[in-house]
Parts: C-alpha cells; sequence; structure tokens
C-alpha cells in the first residue's frame, strides 16, 4: 500500500462531529468494562475454591471482553477524535487481528456456554459428569476457534485492512469482489462464526424452556423434590439468555452490514452504517459483567461481602493511625469516664464483683470506649477446691439467692 492509498484509506470518511461522538462513547465503553470485567474477574477470584464448571465460561468470556477493552479501545478513541488513524498499517493489522480474535471468542464462548447450559437442565444425567476438565478443554477449544479465523487473513485466506468509515481496522469487506479466496472466508466467516453459532445458542434454549416449562407444570401439579433444582434451572436459563439476547444484539448488526457490503455492491453501503455497527459491536464488552454482578446471586453475594469488607478497613483505618491534635485528651476522658464507671459496679454475695453495665457511657459510635460487657461468675464449692462458673449457669434458684 503506497503512501498516498494508505492516507486516504486512513482518513475518516463520516462527518468530524459523528467522530466526536463515537470517541466518546467508546470512552464511556472502555470505563465500563474495564471496571465491570475487572471486578467480576476479582469476584471469581475470590471464589475460587467455589466455581462451578459452568462458571469457568462467565469467566473466559469476561477475559475476553476485558482483552478486546484493552487492546481496541486505546487504538479507537484517540483515532476517533483525530478524525483519523493515527498509528499506521503495522498497528492496523495488530488492531485487526485482536478485534476478530476476542470477538469470535466471545461468540464461540457463548455458544458453548448454551450448550452447557442445555445439556445440564435437559439432559441431567450426562450434565451431572461434566467436569472441571470438561470445561478447560471447551475453553480451549474455543481459543483455537477464533485463532483459526484471526490468522487466516495473515496467510492469505481473506485480508485485513481500514474500516469503511476510516479510523479503524477489521476484515476487508469489499475484498470478496475481487478475489475467490476472500471470498471463501468471508462465506466460511458468516456460516461458522454466525449462523451455525446462533442456530445452536436458539436451539439450546428452546429446548431449555421447554424443559423448565414442564418442570414448572409438574410442580403445580404435586411438591417436587427437586424444586430447588428447577429455580437454580431457571435462574441459569434467565441469566444466560440476557447475556446471549445483549450479544447477539450487539453483533448482528455489524453482520447485516458486513455482508450487506460483500454480496453487494459496495458503493451502496454508506460509511456512516458500518460506524453504527461498531459502536453496537463494541458495546458487548458491556454486558456481560452487568448481568452477572446484578443479576446472579453468588456473585451479587459475594461482591457485596468484599465491598463491605473494603469499606470497613477503609473506615477504620484513621483509627489505628496518629491521633489527631486534641484527640489524646478525648481518648483520655473517655478513658477514665469508663474506669469510674467500672468501679461503680455492685458485689453479689459471695463477694465478686458484678460488672454487669461496666461502662455505662460505652455505645457502639464512641470508638474509644468499645468493651465487651463481662459475664458475672461465681465461685462454687465443690469438694476441697471451688471452681468458678458464670452466673447464668446456675440454676434458677441459686440464681435468684445469688441476687
Amino acid at each position: 500500500m503506497g503512501n498516498t492509498t494508505e492516507t486516504s484509506h486512513f482518513v475518516s470518511k463520516i462527518p468530524k462531529e459523528h467522530d466526536v461522538f463515537m470517541g466518546s462513547v467508546y470512552t464511556t465503553f472502555c470505563i465500563l468494562s474495564f471496571l465491570g470485567n475487572g471486578i467480576l474477574l476479582l469476584v471469581a477470584y475470590r471464589k475460587r475454591s467455589s466455581l462451578k464448571p459452568a462458571e469457568f465460561f462467565i469467566i473466559n468470556l469476561s477475559i475476553s471482553d476485558l482483552g478486546m477493552t484493552v487492546t481496541l479501545f486505546p487504538l479507537a478513541i484517540p483515532s476517533a477524535f483525530a478524525h483519523k488513524w493515527l498509528f499506521g498499517e503495522l498497528t492496523c493489522l495488530y488492531y485487526a487481528v485482536c478485534g476478530v480474535l476476542f470477538g469470535l471468542s466471545s461468540l464461540t464462548n457463548l455458544t458453548a456456554l448454551s450448550s452447557v447450559c442445555c445439556l445440564k437442565v435437559c439432559f441431567p444425567n450426562y450434565g451431572n459428569k461434566f467436569s472441571y476438565s470438561h470445561a478447560c478443554l471447551m475453553i480451549v477449544g474455543v481459543w483455537c476457534y477464533a485463532m483459526v479465523f484471526a490468522v487466516g487473513p495473515l496467510a492469505n485466506w481473506g485480508h485485513y485492512g481500514p474500516e469503511p468509515y476510516g479510523t479503524a481496522c477489521c476484515i476487508d469487506w469489499y475484498a470478496p469482489g475481487k478475489d475467490a479466496l476472500s471470498m471463501s472466508y468471508i462465506i466460511c466467516l458468516f456460516l461458522f462464526c454466525y449462523a451455525v453459532p446462533l442456530a445452536i445458542i436458539l436451539l439450546s434454549y428452546i429446548l431449555i424452556l421447554i424443559t423448565v416449562r414442564g418442570s414448572r407444570q409438574a410442580v403445580q401439579q404435586h411438591v417436587s423434590p427437586q424444586t430447588k433444582t428447577t429455580n437454580a434451572h431457571i435462574l441459569i436459563v434467565k441469566l444466560s439468555v440476557a447475556v446471549c439476547i445483549g450479544f447477539l444484539t450487539a453483533w448482528s448488526p455489524y453482520a447485516v452490514v458486513a455482508m450487506w457490503a460483500a454480496f453487494v455492491e459496495p458503493s451502496t453501503v454508506p460509511p456512516i452504517a458500518f460506524a453504527l455497527a461498531a459502536i453496537f459491536a463494541k458495546s458487548s464488552t458491556i454486558y456481560n459483567p452487568v448481568v452477572y454482578l446484578v443479576f446472579k446471586p453468588n456473585f451479587r453475594k459475594s461482591l457485596s461481602r468484599d465491598t463491605a469488607q473494603i469499606r470497613k478497613r477503609i473506615c477504620s483505618s484513621p483509627c489505628r493511625g496518629s491521633p489527631v491534635p486534641g484527640e489524646k485528651d478525648l481518648q483520655r476522658q473517655t478513658s477514665l469516664r469508663c474506669n469510674k464507671d467500672a468501679s461503680n459496679s455492685t458485689r453479689l454475695s459471695n463477694g465478686l464483683v458484678d460488672s454487669h453495665g461496666a461502662c455505662l457511657h460505652c455505645t457502639e459510635v464512641d470508638p474509644y470506649c468499645q468493651q465487651t460487657t463481662p459475664q458475672r461468675t461465681a465461685r462454687v464449692l465443690i469438694g476441697t477446691s471451688y471452681s468458678e462458673v458464670t452466673v447464668n449457669q446456675l440454676p434458677e434458684k441459686m440464681q435468684a439467692d445469688l441476687l
């Protein structure tokens, strides 16, 4: 590609205000995706000992989304604001490979997840045998499958190039009109990376919905001992369907526009159509963490617990540091007040101190006077030796005599 051609290809084909809008949207997506997927991975790491095999696919989906966020947005955002591609042809190739790799990995991962959910819900005899090793093998297969189509254009099976709107890079959708190999690549990409996965996902969830509906009818007729399992299946259906609908909604516009450019006259496809489809495609990176952190009970509980611990540490950290001026006097006065109240305790009939209400001024909001209330004890003569027990362990009549 010569300098003149490269310059013309890497200049934006849409109005500058549209590029600024794209840059702003991409910035929002980048922040939300980085935070959401990062938190999801952190929660998964904290509860790693209790993860189920099917949840490995959720983690893998989050990794691929985070990979897309880290590799694409830092290049797409400044290019959109600059109204042109800023990073040259080699970086354009890198951008395109990462976009195809992580995008296809996410879609293939969702296909595998839907298949596993269908197996566990509709065929529990086989689904219950699904183990961690099976999940790991399927995840490796997901990445290998995506790698084939990402590396293909590097071996001249298809081509990479600038996006039609000029500020990003992807597959050259105009190449099929010039090259038979590029045509075969686009056809295989559409069939095996969109049509077939879509059919598997839809078939899986149709079978799941039919099975769950039958389970509900059985529960309504009589109390089923597997009600808890049925509820878990329903939750799996809701979560997985939500993620898949979000992902397919994000990528379907791009697939339609790409096929339009590949098999119809390219000049009829406006660059703004590719730009809008790209915005929808990149929004897929924020669906997964939102669904699983907000709606999945065990992830939500783990996140709430970790957040509470962090908040507690932050709130308690000033108490461990050096006191501010005047704080020492307040601590000393509070301590003296507590000690004075402790000395005003009563005595039991056996001569022991009754420390009930050791500090009348101690409250939960007073950080300088937090003491656990000691339990009252009594010495009991057993044989020739005394044994100390708490008063509430004595019979009620003996407690009355002591009091």
